[in-house]
């Protein structure tokens, strides 16, 4: 019997706003529980929604730093209308969450089993949130550096 030749696709979510070391981390992680790194950029109108503001940069801008973060394989905008519609069509088998998700995640399980997807749910540890997290950062004078902190890869 010859092995599948199927990646494992990870599939992580985030706003990604001041895209950081913090971002980062979390891209890393994510990307070493599979073969293949999908992320999902959050839309600034559902950002506004969740958070009751918009990101201080456009989605346009987020999904480029976003995509040319190396643990990156491909990048895209969420969907204005249907938050899990990205879930159905490419059916990952991992979802990573970062350590502060929890929008959304409540009904994650219920809409995999409904779905018929055997997906795993991955909560990522933390990169020094008390630093590094967007909301911080977008509310002191301190900004992050055009090019992120690269952090080993170990």
């Amino acid at each position: 019997m010859q092995p599948s030749s199927k990646k494992k696709l990870v599939m992580a979510f985030g706003t990604f706003d001041y895209f950081h070391a913090g971002h980062e981390s979390y891209l890393s992680q994510a990307s070493k529980l599979g073969d293949s790194l999908m992320v999902i950029v959050a839309r600034d109108d559902t950002v506004k929604k969740v958070k009751n503001e918009k990101p201080t940069q456009s989605e346009r801008k987020r999904l480029r730093e976003v995509a040319a973060c190396k643990y990156v394989d491909k990048a895209m905008l969420g969907s204005l209308d249907d938050k899990y519609r990205v879930i159905k069509k490419y059916r990952p088998d991992v979802i990573a969450l970062g350590y502060d998700q929890f929008v959304f995640t409540y009904k994650l399980r219920p809409f995999l089993i409904k779905e018929k997807i055997d997906a795993q749910i991955i909560r990522l540890e933390a990169f020094r949130p008390s630093a590094f997290k967007s909301s911080i950062l977008k509310n002191s004078t301190q900004k992050c550096d055009p090019e992120p902190q690269k952090i080993p890869a170990d």
